[in-house]
């Protein structure tokens, strides 16, 4: 482990960096730096000892948009065993629960576990929304997964054509990833919960259980939403 390679002085960085990534998604060394106030220098280091012990993986950057000129900054982002530092202690139990549920229940047993568990969305949506009306739908959603261990943030896809394209809700942890990689139940009951709070159709287009480093949910924009269905209704 890693622990035994630093001093006592330098664990609490590297968990400081390890919990960047985890909170903001893959990183850059440079992001890194300037959100955590180190040296890129330090933050390497910490980097590199992450990576030996398979706690980080470096992964090529996604291409937005025209490429500028030089390579393209590596991007640090957490593997499973990275994430099991945080929040994962019960995944064993909870698979062998949700087996045996299936075992004996069916697929609509885990289904309605898979509702119950997701019922903090609808039941705060509309608690969180009224205490700050300044709050955007997606915005509030975000809040909720955010108190609930998600580290959950909001994109705004901004206009394409002059026509506003909607938003994406973003989730950089997922406290129950590793036993929805084997139940994507939980994933589908969470985007259904997203949707209804919401009132419109939204789409899941990545999932931490499936590989991804990030969940994101795309949200599309009322009005367009409102196009589609009218151009598609008799």
């Amino acid at each position: 482990m890693i622990e035994g390679r630093l001093r006592g002085d330098d664990l609490p960085t590297r968990q400081r960096v390890a919990r960047s990534i985890l909170d903001n998604g893959p990183s850059t060394a440079a992001d890194l730096a300037e959100r955590l106030d180190l040296t890129p220098a330090a933050v390497r280091r910490h980097l590199d000892l992450l990576v030996d012990d398979g706690q980080v993986e470096v992964r090529e950057p996604r291409a937005h948009g025209q490429r500028g000129r030089g390579r393209p900054a590596k991007v640090f982002a957490l593997t499973e065993s990275g994430r099991d530092h945080f929040d994962q202690a019960y995944d064993d139990l909870a698979a062998q629960a949700l087996r045996f549920l299936a075992e004996t229940g069916g697929d609509e047993a885990v289904r309605e576990f898979s509702r119950r568990r997701v019922a903090f969305i609808e039941e705060r949506f509309h608690r969180v929304s009224a205490a700050d009306p300044s709050l955007g739908p997606a915005e509030v959603l975000a809040r909720v997964f955010t108190d609930e261990g998600y580290a959950a943030a909001v994109r705004d896809l901004g206009p394409i054509n002059g026509k506003p394209m909607g938003e994406q809700l973003c989730q950089q942890h997922c406290p129950v990833s590793h036993v929805a990689h084997e139940f994507p139940q939980l994933c589908e009951a969470e985007t259904e919960a997203i949707s209804r709070v919401l009132g419109r159709h939204v789409q899941r287009l990545a999932t931490i259980a499936h590989g991804d480093g990030v969940c994101t949910t795309s949200i599309p924009n009322v009005s367009s939403t409102t196009n589609e269905k009218e151009q598609v209704t008799p």
